[in-house]
């Protein structure tokens, strides 16, 4: 082991699992916020929800990599980035299963008012009275928003439910679904819409008024993909109006603050953003993103680029 003052300086923007953090501070000088010695710093550590401020980029002269545990990279300036010869890595891949298995949880949970299914057993009212009949999900039909290594992952699950499967996307792949590039017109379709598109310009609020409208008072709406994809607000007045049958959610747009107007919802399901939150995934993602360091200081190519 290197002495401590030959370790490279990193800036660490985010907390860790102690196995990582552990990891880290062995082969590198943490440094955090406030920032005091910027001209050390030749990569950051971060997390997707808490990308990189465009100020500390700027501020950080010789920075050279920006690693990333999560797949989301939208909380972070790709043009300043690109402008200044920054690359950046995520860790796709070892958390795309948990994350569509959540999703299918979270389809089961909603349609069947698992949470409150539990709570008439615990409470005594079983006793008084029957659990009311809820919705079946076997032989539904899905809309996939964004079909990319989550949405195929999800779709292989759901087709063990026999659902008729179709999706949006850029454009059309070789997969045995139904193609509906509109999203409006893929709400429409879906007893079920899936969101898991990756947060960019054009996917802000792609699933607005008028696309919950589309999905009608019989469609759910599952979104484990980022909270700019959905109009928060819109999706509210859809839920108290019972526009919609309902929604499960995984991501918030203030986050951990959620709108307290969901609280008293019973046709929404919360859940604390926690897709990849397994003990085996959480390891994996960070020693992908811990490799992607190591490469970088080692001047070998990246593993997982995404700039």
């Amino acid at each position: 082991m290197p002495h401590a003052m030959l370790k490279p300086h990193i800036l660490q923007l985010s907390s860790y699992p102690d196995w990582d953090q552990t990891a880290l501070d062995a082969t590198y000088t943490c440094h955090h916020l406030p920032l005091s010695a910027p001209d050390l710093i030749e990569a950051i550590a971060t997390s997707g929800g808490a990308g990189v401020p465009s100020e500390i980029i700027k501020a950080c002269p010789n920075l050279k990599l920006i690693a990333i545990y999560g797949v989301g990279y939208d909380n972070i300036d790709l043009s300043l980035c690109a402008e200044r010869h920054i690359q950046i890595t995520n860790t796709p891949d070892v958390l795309t299963g948990d994350c569509a298995d959540l999703a299918v949880g979270m389809m089961l949970a909603i349609a069947r008012q698992i949470p409150s299914a539990d709570h008439h057993a615990r409470s005594g009212a079983w006793t008084r009275t029957s659990f009311p009949l809820q919705r079946r999900v076997w032989g539904a039909k899905a809309g996939i928003l964004g079909m990319g290594r989550i949405g195929q992952e999800l779709a292989t699950r759901l087709t063990g439910f026999g659902i008729d499967i179709a999706y949006a996307a850029r454009s059309e792949k070789p997969l045995p679904y139904k193609y509906i590039p509109d999203p409006i017109a893929l709400a429409a379709h879906a007893d079920f819409l899936f969101v898991t598109a990756a947060a960019t310009p054009e996917t802000r609020h792609i699933v607005n008024a008028a696309t919950l409208k589309a999905l009608g008072p019989d469609g759910y709406l599952i979104n484990i993909s980022r909270a700019a994809n959905v109009d928060e607000s819109a999706l509210l007045d859809a839920l108290e109006s019972h526009q919609i049958a309902g929604a499960a959610l995984d991501v918030f747009d203030a986050e951990p603050h959620i709108n307290p107007r969901f609280a008293p919802l019973p046709n929404a399901l919360l859940q604390p953003h926690h897709a990849s939150a397994t003990h085996a995934t959480r390891r994996a993602m960070g020693q992908l993103m811990r490799d992607n360091l190591a490469a970088h200081f080692a001047n070998r190519p990246l593993l997982t680029p995404v700039l």
